[in-house]
């Protein structure tokens, strides 16, 4: 009589939010599940998988309902004593009774949980990074427990180094798997008419802007994109420049833009759903944040819609613009030189300003195909080392 088969150990992802909360990481997160799941077939239909959230419910839309997921009541920080047990003793059920062959840690704030468990019971573990997060000096236990992580995944060459340099990493122990980018949902098309009447855009060359307008967000560049029109218009008097985000930094913005003589030229759009974002970028000419990004997704959901971009030149766009191949890359803080970079992309004529060559290169290297092919060398591994 044959002896039972072996449970075939698969994997484990825990994350603190993926579906309740909006932002980059969330978005990182489900980039990676989907590119998970294209790998899957190719690892073996049978491998299982948990997906483990800290906040969610589990009653928002979830796109992955093919996998077992597990919510924790929905937990917000800072996380009482109590919730914070159930949810470690959640964790160590699961991995206790499906021993993973390795578990994927979502955030940084869930290590202090999770490394002990997987330590205790011999799991390696590799730790997703995004960005500002790990770019500070970290708490000593948190570095300790990133030194001791099989693996280390970061989204940019950028956000990699400055890991590195403020918590004294080894760059050798980073993957890097880039943001990703739905072809599908990001792609060419005309004009919206209504939004176009809506923004009193007709007969406007229009340029782009998205993001959060936080006080603590002024990095992104709007204020310098202002101060850049003056420039702009005297070449180009039909450019609009929409933005489009909310914050408690817009009054500012609109007080700078009245002061600089270019408020009938502005138009604050305020908050967009996500999935109305595709039609916005249909109408603009060009997209310009001059930001300091860890990475900068908005520059790949841009150029997949044919738009060109202006990024800066310090930061992790230089990864999603291939280091100024797809895009202008100028200093971030110098309205004089976003205004060149963005008369040259009105002015077209570069190959940085050709659509469908723009559209490619994005999907050629960051839609989730791409993506996945990025995390299969994290899916086969060897167990690795394990830092003392």
């Amino acid at each position: 009589m044959a002896s039972p088969k072996a449970p075939i150990p698969g994997f484990i992802f825990i994350f603190i939010s993926i579906f309740g909360e909006e932002g980059g990481i969330q978005s990182y997160g489900q980039d990676w599940l989907r590119a998970y799941q294209r790998l899957l077939p190719s690892l073996g239909p049978t491998l299982p998988s948990y997906v483990l959230i800290l906040r969610d419910r589990g009653t928002e839309a979830n796109p992955f309902r093919g996998q077992p997921h597990w919510f924790f009541q929905g937990y917000k920080s800072p996380i009482p004593q109590w919730e914070r047990a159930t949810f470690t003793l959640g964790v160590l059920w699961h991995l206790l009774r499906h021993r993973p062959q390795r578990l994927f840690c979502g955030h940084i704030n869930l290590l202090p949980l999770v490394a002990p468990l997987c330590g205790w019971l011999g799991i390696p573990y590799t730790v997703l990074t995004y960005g500002k997060e790990v770019w500070e000096p970290l708490p000593p236990r948190q570095q300790r427990y990133l030194r001791r992580a099989d693996r280390l995944v970061t989204i940019s060459r950028y956000s990699r180094d400055r890991a590195c340099q403020a918590n004294g990493l080894d760059p050798q122990a980073f993957a890097l798997v880039p943001c990703g980018v739905d072809g599908d949902r990001f792609c060419p098309g005309d004009p919206n008419p209504e939004l176009v009447q809506r923004y009193g855009l007709q007969g406007c060359r229009v340029l782009l802007t998205v993001a959060r307008l936080w006080p603590g967000d002024i990095y992104k560049g709007v204020d310098v994109t202002l101060r850049a029109l003056p420039q702009i218009l005297a070449q180009e008097p039909t450019v609009k420049y929409l933005v489009i985000g909310r914050g408690d930094d817009q009054p500012r913005l609109q007080q700078l833009a009245q002061d600089l003589g270019v408020a009938q030229r502005v138009v604050f759009a305020g908050f967009v759903a996500t999935e109305s974002l595709p039609d916005h970028y249909r109408l603009a000419q060009g997209y310009v944040m001059p930001s300091q990004e860890g990475f900068g997704i908005v520059y790949l959901e841009s150029m997949a819609c044919g738009v060109p971009v202006v990024a800066g030149d310090r930061d992790g766009s230089a990864d999603p613009l291939q280091d100024g191949r797809t895009g202008w890359r100028v200093p971030h803080r110098d309205p004089a030189a976003v205004a060149q970079a963005c008369l040259a992309l009105l002015r077209g004529g570069d190959r940085r300003c050709d659509p469908h060559w723009l559209r490619q290169q994005a999907l050629a290297h960051f839609s989730p195909d791409a993506l996945a092919h990025s995390i299969r060398p994290l899916m086969t591994q060897d167990r690795g080392r394990s830092a003392p």
